[in-house]
C-alpha cells in the first residue's frame, strides 16, 4: 500500500513549445470566486416517509480529504472496498441526520451518532414509525436506530455490517429486517505469499468470449481468496431483541422477501471465479429458501455469463427472476428462445415469461411471450398487468396490456422510440396493496392509468400528472409544471385524491419539497433552503435554440457575468462544455432536453464557474451523433457529425454577440473529453481543450464502447478514425489532460491519457498532463478539487483569454 506522503502531490507533465519538464507540485487553489462556490453548503437529501407525516435530512459530507481518500483499498472483481470496515471505499457519506415533522415543519437533529462517525444509509420502517441508519466508524460498518418520537440514534447490535457491495435491507416485518453482516470467527485476512506458487494462466478453449474492457479485476488465486475473505456475508434477521442468523455464510448477490414474507428469493456467487469480467458475471445460483434458511427450490445455476456482442444479447439461462407484487409467493422469470443472440437464432419470439406459485411443484405456467427482449412487469392482479419489451436494434420500447397466463391476446399501449421524449406519456403511478408491495394503480374499471412525465416539449422539460385511458390511448394532462419554475412530481401519495409530492426551483431559487393536493389545488412548502451561492446573483441564464449546418435543431445553456452589456463589454472569451450522445433519428436528436428554469446546482466538475472569471459559457451544448441511415451506425461519420455541433455552437454564440469566435475552449468529462481531444484534432475553431478523464485510443477498447456495439476487427476504420491518438500529429490549440490516478471506469484507464500525453508531446503539441492522487473516475478529495480548478483556470487564462 502506497504511503500517503509519497503521494500527496499532483504528478504534473507538461510540454511547451519544444521544452518538456516533468515535475511533483505542491497542491494549488483557484480563485477565491471559484473556491467559494466549489466549497459552499449544500442543501441537505431529504427523504419523506410514506405516510407523509416525517422527512429525514441528510447533511452532504463536504469533499473527502486526500488522506480518507489514500486509506487501504482492495480493487476485487470489478469492486473497490476498505478492508478495515468491510465496506465499499468510495460510496456517498453524510455528516449528519435531522428529522422533521412536516406538519409543525420541526426540525430535530437526530443525536447518539458517535463523533467522526458517517452515515452511509438510512432508511424508514414500513410503518415510518422508526429508522434504520448505517453508520461506518473507525473499525467497521454498524447499524443504528432511532423513533420518530425520541430521535436519538443507538447501536442495534455489536455485530458489523458487511458493507462490500454496498448495503442491503428488507424488512419482513414492521420492526424487523434483513441484512448481510461479517460473518463470526471469520479470522484474519488471507496472507500474500512471499513468492507466487505458479504462473497465473488463463485459457481460451475456442469458444468465442468477448468482454468489454473493465477495471479493478481478479488477478491471482490470492486476489481470489481475498474476495472470498471480504465478500463473504452472514444473512441475518435483526431487531430490537437481538440478531437471528440465517443460513449459512455465502457471497450474496442478491436478496428478495416474498410478498407474504414467508420466503427468501437469493443469488449466490460461485466460484470458478473470472479474470475477465467484475463479479455480477460470476457463476451465479438462484434458488429459493425458508425464512429459517432451508432451502426450497433451487432455480437456475449459470456459468460465467459474457454475452455475445450485438444489440438485444441476453443470457441464454432462466433470468430475471422475481416475485409478482400481487401473490403471497408466485415467482416468474424470462427465457430467451433465441439463446440470447438475436444475430445468430432468428425465432418470432425473443423471450417467453413463465411464472411458478409456492411450493414450485407444478408445471411452470407461460404469463406471456415477447417479439422482442422481455423488460419488466408491473402487476396489478390477475385480470391486469403491463408488460414492456425492447429492442436496442431499433431503440424501441412497447408497452402493452397483459391479462396474466390467459391466451387473450395483448393490447398494444406504447410503441416509441426510446430517445422520443415528445410522445412518451409517462410511467404508470403504483401503490401499495395488501402485502406493502408496490402495484399498477388504476381507476376501479381498469380502464385509466395515472401516469407521471418529464412533460419533455419543445418548450423544454415540463413535468405533468396525466390520465392515459387503456381504451383508446389518449393521454389527459390534469395537473403541469408552469414558468417560471421547473416541478417534478417525486411521489404520489393518494392517487385517488390526487396528492402529490413535489420538488420545486426556479432560476433564482433552489429545489424546495412541496405537498401538493389538485383537488383543493392548495400547495405547502415544507423545506425552505437558500441559494448557496450569493456569489452567482446577477448572473444571466439563458437556454438558447439553434441549427446545425443539416438542419438538426439543437440547444445549448448559455451563462452571462453579472453586469455585462455586450454593446460596452464586447464579445467575452468562450467556454463550451459538452457530451456527445447516439441518435437513431433525427427528429429524436432535435428534441428539447432539460428546462430553461432550472436552478443552477454547482458541482465541482461543472464549467458555470468560469462566468465569475469573465468568460461567456455554453453549458449541455448538445452534440448529437445521428444516423444517416436505416443500415448506418451513429459513429459511421462521428467527426463529421462532431464538427458539425460545435461549428453550430460557436456561429450562434458570435452572431449573438456575446462570444468571441476567435477565443473559443472546449471541455469535457469522460466521452466529453474524448470528444474535446477529437474536436481539437480536426477541426481549428479552438484556442484550447480541457479533457478529463477520458479515452483516447478506441483500440484500448476494441469489444465495444459507449453504444457502440460492434468490435474493431468489424469496423477497423470506425475505431481508427475515431481516435484522436490517431491524429496525435495533428492537434489545433492546447490540450490539458487531466486523469484520476486510480479511474475505475470501463475503458478510461489511465493509460489513455497517458499514452495520448506521450504521443502528443512526441510531436510537439502544446499539453499539460495532470495526475489527480488516488481518484477515481470521478473526483473526491478537496485537494484534488481545488487543485484540478486551478489548473483549469490557469489553461483558459493563458491560451483563451
Amino acid at each position: 500500500m502506497k504511503m500517503l506522503s509519497l503521494f500527496a502531490t499532483v504528478l504534473l507533465s507538461c510540454l511547451f513549445c519544444t521544452n518538456l519538464t516533468a515535475q511533483e507540485s505542491v497542491f494549488q487553489r483557484p480563485p477565491k470566486v471559484i473556491e467559494d462556490i466549489v466549497l459552499a453548503k449544500q442543501s441537505p437529501t431529504t427523504r419523506v416517509s410514506e405516510n407523509n407525516q416525517w422527512a429525514i435530512q441528510l447533511e452532504r459530507s463536504y469533499y473527502r480529504s486526500l488522506r480518507k481518500l489514500a486509506e487501504p483499498e482492495l480493487k476485487l472483481a470489478g469492486m473497490r472496498i476498505n478492508p478495515n470496515t468491510f465496506g465499499a471505499s468510495r460510496q456517498a457519506e453524510y455528516t449528519g441526520v435531522s428529522l422533521m415533522h412536516i406538519a409543525t415543519q420541526k426540525v430535530t437533529p437526530v443525536s447518539g451518532i458517535p463523533a467522526g462517525a458517517v452515515v452511509k444509509h438510512a432508511e424508514f420502517s414500513p410503518k415510518d414509525t422508526e429508522v434504520i441508519l448505517f453508520v461506518e466508524e473507525n473499525d467497521g460498518n454498524y447499524l443504528y436506530r432511532f423513533t420518530t418520537e425520541e430521535p436519538v440514534a443507538r447501536r442495534l447490535s455489536d455485530r458489523k455490517v458487511n458493507m462490500t457491495s454496498g448495503g442491503e435491507i428488507e424488512w419482513i416485518d414492521d420492526h424487523t429486517f434483513l441484512t448481510l453482516l461479517v460473518p463470526v470467527g471469520i479470522g484474519q485476512p488471507p496472507a500474500e505469499p512471499v513468492v507466487p506458487s505458479g504462473p497465473v494462466i488463463q485459457e481460451s478453449t475456442g469458444k468465442s468470449a468477448p468482454a468489454r474492457t473493465y477495471q479493478d479485476l481478479l488477478k491471482n488465486p490470492y486476489d481470489e481468496d481475498l474476495f472470498d475473505y471480504y465478500f463473504t456475508t452472514q444473512l441475518a434477521a435483526i431487531n430490537t431483541d437481538g440478531v437471528r442468523e440465517i443460513g449459512r455464510p455465502a457471497i450474496y448477490g442478491r436478496l428478495s422477501a416474498s410478498p407474504d414474507k414467508s420466503l427468501l428469493l437469493y443469488t449466490t456467487i460461485q466460484r470458478p471465479y473470472s479474470y475477465q469480467v467484475p463479479m455480477y458475471y460470476f457463476p451465479q445460483r438462484t434458488a429459493v429458501m425458508d425464512m429459517d434458511g432451508k432451502e426450497v427450490k433451487e432455480l437456475v445455476s449459470t456459468p460465467v455469463n459474457i454475452l455475445p456482442m450485438g444489440y438485444d444479447t441476453a443470457s441464454p439461462y432462466p433470468r430475471a427472476h422475481a416475485w409478482r407484487a400481487d401473490k403471497p409467493a408466485t415467482l416468474y422469470w424470462a427465457e430467451a428462445q433465441d439463446g440470447g443472440d438475436p444475430r445468430k437464432n432468428k425465432v418470432e419470439y425473443m423471450d417467453i415469461v413463465y411464472q411458478s406459485a409456492y411450493p414450485f411443484d407444478a408445471p411452470k405456467q407461460e404469463v406471456t411471450r415477447t417479439v422482442k427482449r422481455f423488460a419488466y412487469i408491473l402487476w396489478n392482479d390477475d385480470s391486469f398487468a403491463l408488460m414492456t419489451e425492447y429492442t436496442r436494434a431499433d431503440n424501441r420500447m412497447k408497452t402493452w396490456q397483459i391479462k396474466p397466463g390467459s391466451k387473450e391476446e395483448a393490447k398494444l399501449l406504447i410503441d416509441l422510440s426510446m430517445d422520443d421524449r415528445y410522445n412518451n406519456p409517462g410511467s404508470p403511478v403504483t401503490v401499495k396493496n395488501e402485502f406493502g408491495e408496490q402495484i399498477v394503480y388504476t381507476n376501479k374499471n381498469k380502464t385509466e392509468l395515472l401516469m407521471t412525465s418529464t412533460g419533455a416539449s419543445p418548450e423544454g422539460d415540463m413535468p405533468f400528472i396525466s390520465q392515459f385511458s387503456l381504451k383508446d390511448k389518449s393521454n389527459k394532462i390534469i395537473w403541469r409544471s408552469q414558468a417560471p419554475y421547473y416541478e417534478t412530481i417525486m411521489r404520489v401519495t393518494d392517487p385517488a385524491r390526487l396528492q402529490l409530492i413535489t420538488s420545486r426551483q426556479s432560476v433564482t431559487e433552489p429545489a424546495n419539497l412541496f405537498i401538493r393536493d389538485l383537488k383543493r389545488k392548495k400547495a405547502t412548502q415544507i423545506t425552505h433552503f437558500g441559494n448557496p451561492y450569493p456569489g452567482m446573483e446577477g448572473v444571466s441564464k439563458e437556454k438558447i435554440f439553434y441549427k446545425r449546418a443539416d438542419g438538426v435543431d439543437l440547444t445549448a445553456t448559455v451563462y452571462l457575468p453579472a453586469g455585462y452589456d455586450k454593446a460596452k463589454d464586447g464579445p467575452l472569451p468562450v467556454l463550451m462544455w459538452a457530451y456527445p450522445r447516439e441518435f437513431r433519428s433525427a427528429a429524436d436528436a432535435a428534441q428539447v432536453r432539460g428546462s430553461q428554469y432550472t436552478f443552477t446546482n454547482i458541482n465541482y466538475g461543472s464549467p458555470v464557474f468560469w462566468v465569475l472569471r469573465g468568460y461567456c459559457v455554453m453549458e449541455n451544448v448538445e452534440m448529437p451523433i445521428v444516423s444517416t441511415s436505416e443500415d448506418a451506425e451513429p459513429n459511421d461519420n462521428f467527426v463529421e457529425q462532431l464538427t458539425m455541433n460545435a461549428e453550430a455552437a460557436i456561429k450562434v454564440i458570435s452572431e449573438m454577440g456575446v462570444g468571441d469566435a476567435n477565443r473559443v475552449a472546449v471541455g469535457g468529462h469522460s466521452y466529453g473529453a474524448f470528444m474535446t481531444a477529437n474536436l481539437l484534432s480536426h477541426t481549428k475553431l479552438f484556442k484550447a481543450g480541457i479533457a478529463r478523464s477520458g479515452a483516447y485510443n478506441r483500440t484500448l477498447t476494441p469489444f465495444g464502447f459507449q453504444a457502440e456495439t460492434r468490435t474493431y476487427w468489424e469496423a477497423p476504420e470506425v475505431y481508427y478514425t475515431m481516435s484522436p491518438f490517431s491524429y496525435a500529429n495533428r492537434l489545433n490549440g492546447a490540450i490539458l489532460l487531466i486523469h484520476g490516478e486510480m479511474d475505475n471506469n470501463s475503458g478510461t484507464f489511465p493509460v489513455q491519457s497517458e499514452r495520448y500525453f506521450q504521443a502528443l508531446k512526441g510531436h510537439g503539441a502544446t499539453t499539460k498532463y495532470v495526475v489527480l492522487p488516488y481518484e477515481s473516475h470521478g473526483y473526491a478529495a478537496e485537494e484534488n478539487i481545488l487543485h484540478m480548478l486551478y489548473e483549469t483556470d490557469a489553461w483558459l487564462e493563458k491560451y483563451v483569454k
